[in-house]
């Protein structure tokens, strides 16, 4: 599955004491355009998985080319590490922190469905606000490896 490329997202929640949670993760997509969808896939063991649950959504940072350090930083199991970051709070409630000097796009989500599939929940979120920045190319992984 390694050779297969997909997009870097960074995905970002508030926890129930209102501080950022984020990991990264590379099983991203859209599902539907009517009604707008998109999943996600996020292991049982996350440390944001409780906070997508707490606010009932999320948000997918797409990230843009060269952020390789950022998608290590959020890949880790660290509890700091937003400290240092610019982010923006999305409008809606159910919406994590916005990366938005760091991303290609965004999408925030309320959380629709969730699905258990072996170590990992698959989480179907609608999606009710987002935007692209054009010009700004998104970071793609493969073979273990960012380009």
């Amino acid at each position: 599955m390694s050779s297969f490329p997909s997009g870097v997202v960074v995905l970002t929640a508030f926890g129930e004491d209102g501080r950022p949670r984020g990991l990264t993760v590379s099983a991203f997509c859209a599902v539907s355009l009517d009604p707008p969808l998109a999943l996600v896939c996020i292991d049982k063991t996350s440390n944001t998985l409780p906070a997508v649950q707490h606010t009932g959504g999320f948000t997918a940072n797409i990230l843009a080319a060269g952020r390789e350090r950022l998608a290590r930083r959020m890949a880790t199991k660290l509890s700091d590490k937003f400290d240092g970051l610019g982010w923006d709070r999305p409008e809606s409630k159910v919406g994590g922190p916005i990366l938005s000097g760091d991303t290609a796009a965004y999408a925030v989500c309320a959380l629709r469905d969730t699905i258990e599939a072996g170590d990992h929940w698959v989480l179907v979120g609608l999606v009710t606000a987002g935007e692209q920045h054009e010009g700004v190319a998104p970071m793609v992984f493969a073979r273990r490896a960012y380009g």
